[in-house]
């Protein structure tokens, strides 16, 4: 079952988040979706959204697919600023009739629908498998048999390397994934190159390390710790932190993704293609909690012990290079961590009672 509707007459909002940063892509690809037909699955979530929301101001034709499960991240509200501009379907990817009928026509698909709990995958593997598994072949039949010529960019993850051996980790690096999570993941990425090697269905896939910013879910903190830290900060509450927060990671702010995105959707030099996508360098928790309360004015940071389910799929230190991708396409992420935050911090500040109706009873996940 699916629903189809269209918001119209209302607002453009986007001053509230800060005004769009002017269009760092080059003439030639800011051009290349004006009137272009864009699919975006999950479009209804964290990076979907502010996908759209750059697209609708390159002029393309958005149709939003969303399941909008309760707990998944999609919330009406993340495209408030563009509701006159874009369509929504309500559907999900795993029904392979609805995803026939939303693929036809279609010039880029950005594949961004999953789930992406690790937690959630080691209590209930096969929601996770279905999700992160057979929906994604959903959408590559619907593509291989209805619109062979469409060009599709998944949404990776870091999560498949599991723990590194070396430091930043390079696309060269084993996919040796530790949680169902990352297994799931890798074999969603996968389907997508064997279908762009063996049927023609040009396909890349981003592997995004932790992305933050506007839009992001934080009911609860099963997806991801970022946006977890962020509620608590700007609550005033304690931030409690795993261990002695020495643990390294690299954060990439969610307008930078964005870019990312749109160059390899654009980019026919991608196609069979993986490419890291990550920050700037490494940070510890410690060093990103204490910013944060920093920057929001409010929160405190507690160190605490690990649960004993976290610890065993945590993957230690992990930061990416992401030169390959920089290489292919001229990417390289321009927010620095502390703006980023700023903006984060200011949005939420903004608009926090759209985005929490959880309890806060549980320490965060740390990914």
């Amino acid at each position: 079952m699916q629903r189809l509707f269209t918001y119209d007459g209302l607002s453009d909002q986007r001053g509230e988040i800060g005004e769009i940063d002017e269009i760092i892509m080059g003439d030639d690809n800011a051009s290349f979706y004006k009137g272009r037909r864009v699919l975006i699955t999950g479009g209804l979530g964290f990076i979907g959204s502010n996908l759209a929301d750059r697209l609708v101001a390159l002029g393309a034709e958005v149709l939003l697919v969303d399941s909008l499960l309760p707990d998944y991240g999609g919330n009406l509200f993340n495209i408030d600023s563009i509701r006159h501009a874009v369509r929504v379907n309500v559907s999900d990817v795993r029904d392979a009739s609805s995803m026939q009928y939303l693929v036809r026509d279609q010039q880029v698909i950005f594949n961004l629908a999953g789930q992406v709990s690790h937690v959630d995958s080691m209590r209930d593997p096969y929601t996770d498998l279905e999700i992160n598994c057979r929906s994604q072949l959903s959408i590559l039949e619907a593509c291989r048999n209805h619109n062979p010529s469409v060009k599709v960019v998944f949404a990776g993850t870091r999560q498949i390397y599991g723990k590194p051996d070396s430091l930043p980790v390079t696309e060269e690096h084993l996919v040796r994934p530790i949680d169902v999570n990352g297994i799931n993941k890798a074999a969603g990425e996968y389907y997508h190159l064997v279908y762009n090697n063996v049927f023609g269905v040009r396909s890349c896939s981003l592997r995004l390390t932790n992305v933050y910013g506007p839009r992001q879910l934080m009911k609860h903190n099963r997806q991801g710790f970022i946006g977890w830290f962020i509620r608590l900060a700007v609550e005033d509450r304690e931030i409690q932190l795993f261990g002695d927060g020495s643990q390294l990671r690299d954060f990439v702010y969610v307008d930078d993704v964005v870019e990312a995105f749109l160059l390899a959707g654009a980019s026919d030099a991608c196609n069979g293609e993986v490419f890291n996508v990550g920050g700037s360098g490494p940070v510890s928790l410690g060093e990103l909690a204490e910013l944060l309360v920093d920057v929001a004015g409010t929160g405190r940071v507690r160190f605490v012990d690990w649960p004993a389910e976290r610890r065993a799929i945590d993957i230690g230190d992990f930061y990416a290079d992401s030169s390959k991708f920089t290489r292919a396409v001229g990417w390289t992420g321009q927010v620095a961590l502390r703006d980023g935050l700023t903006r984060t911090v200011g949005y939420y500040r903004a608009h926090l009672p759209e985005y929490v109706d959880a309890s806060l009873d549980a320490p965060s996940e740390m990914s």
